[in-house]
């Protein structure tokens, strides 16, 4: 059973700071020039806790922890006194359309994954280390897991649509507007508690948060057995219902730097592939997603974009819900069987990735269709997961919006 509930949130004081100098962007896609951006803000940005650098005499860790103390005595940030759920929204563009995204800020209950929480993406170890590094020094969740469900009924989103006076308003780097609510009343909060319970978690960002929070309450709860409703069983998440249709799931595209000739590799491998020039006046994602299954874009040296289309026999070694998908296909039969020892980075702007092919900077960006909310379900309920950078939800959500630490909940 699903169990959320609502927790003394550790905030920053607008009446001390300017909220806007002291939010961050995720820290996995922040880069060191964002970083220094945001280190030069305030002396208060949160990346200092959660994404900061080594001083000479004091690891990145010990100074999370010496910050977040430091700024709670100043009362730069402040907790609660009662427990609230926070309601979150976020107002955005993409492709010039409006959209708004809500959702609720809580603490879950840490289960199993595939115990009513489910992920849909494979990690790698080398985050989770910091996370975890960064968990034990705070004794804190010090950003966001964003996460959806499903829920006709709706309940929690018509009070999020009816939220007034935001306890904090901000803009991010790209323009969106970030609002923050406070939700304390028990009617309120029981009908939100109650509407989650038999509801399945997806994870949508955060897959090495939420495995770093499992580890973590298993090492706690070696120290300290007898405290089976302690903060660190539960782990703050953002929450999201898919039938608001308030998020979108970007495609993550492939960028490939490699000494073989790309083109010449993909001819060989014609009686599997068979590629089409693409004309450069249309848009690739747009084709791509009429075409549907098996076909992948690419953009070469050559100054040309092509479509692939995989005609070849089913990926049976796979399990069958994640044979066709685009993104195992080009991951399994292009770039594991063709370039080999390959580099491969990722990114989700296209002309960002053709104008580095151009620069020289690497030799292919091959473009993916966006992968469907209920294929994520679907993947996620059967226990199986997609490949790492399957999916980029958007927008993003803001760290530094609101903090769990374990410590001032453990009273």
């Amino acid at each position: 059973m699903t169990i959320i509930r609502p927790f003394k949130g550790i905030l920053y004081n607008p009446e001390k700071i300017n909220p806007e100098d002291v939010m961050s962007p995720p820290y996995d896609i922040i880069s060191d020039e964002i970083r220094e951006i945001l280190y030069k803000r305030s002396p208060y940005n949160i990346v200092r806790i959660d994404y900061g650098k080594n001083s000479p005499d004091v690891d990145k860790y010990s100074l999370a922890k010496q910050y977040l103390e430091e700024w709670l005595k100043e009362g730069i940030l402040i907790q609660d006194e009662e427990p609230c759920f926070y309601g979150y929204e976020i107002h955005y563009s993409y492709k010039n359309k409006e959209k708004i995204l809500r959702g609720i800020i809580g603490t879950l209950k840490i289960e199993e994954l595939g115990r009513g929480v489910y992920p849909h993406e494979q990690t790698y170890s080398k985050p989770k280390s910091d996370r975890l590094n960064l968990m034990k020094a705070c004794m804190a969740n010090t950003s966001l897991i964003f996460s959806i469900y499903r829920s006709k009924e709706k309940i929690t989103s018509n009070i999020l649509e009816n939220l007034e006076n935001p306890y904090l308003q901000v803009k991010d780097l790209h323009g969106n507007i970030h609002r923050l609510f406070k939700i304390k009343e028990p009617l309120i909060v029981d009908k939100i508690v109650k509407e989650f319970e038999n509801k399945p978690i997806f994870i949508a960002d955060g897959h090495h948060r939420y495995e770093v929070a499992l580890e973590f309450k298993k090492m706690m709860n070696e120290v300290y057995p007898e405290e089976k409703e302690a903060p660190w069983n539960y782990v703050l998440m953002f929450f999201s219902n898919i039938e608001d249709d308030g998020f979108l799931i970007l495609p993550t595209h492939r960028l490939l730097s490699t000494s073989l000739p790309v083109k010449e590799q993909l001819d060989k491998y014609d009686n599997i592939l068979q590629l089409f020039e693409f004309n450069q006046e249309k848009d690739i994602e747009e084709a791509l997603e009429k075409m549907g299954p098996k076909n992948i874009g690419v953009y070469l040296k050559n100054n040309k974009f092509y479509i692939i289309q995989y005609r070849g026999p089913s990926l049976d070694y796979l399990p069958e819900e994640l044979r066709y998908f685009d993104v195992c296909i080009l991951e399994e039969v292009i770039l594991k069987k063709m370039f080999p020892q390959s580099e491969i980075c990722y990114d989700i702007d296209i002309e960002k990735g053709v104008k580095m092919v151009k620069e020289g900077k690497c030799d292919a960006i091959f473009i993916l269709r966006a992968t469907k909310v209920e294929e994520i379900e679907r993947v996620a309920l059967s226990g199986l997961r997609m490949p790492p950078k399957s999916t980029y939800f958007y927008p993003k959500l803001l760290t530094g919006m609101v903090i769990n630490n374990f410590k001032e909940n453990f009273k």
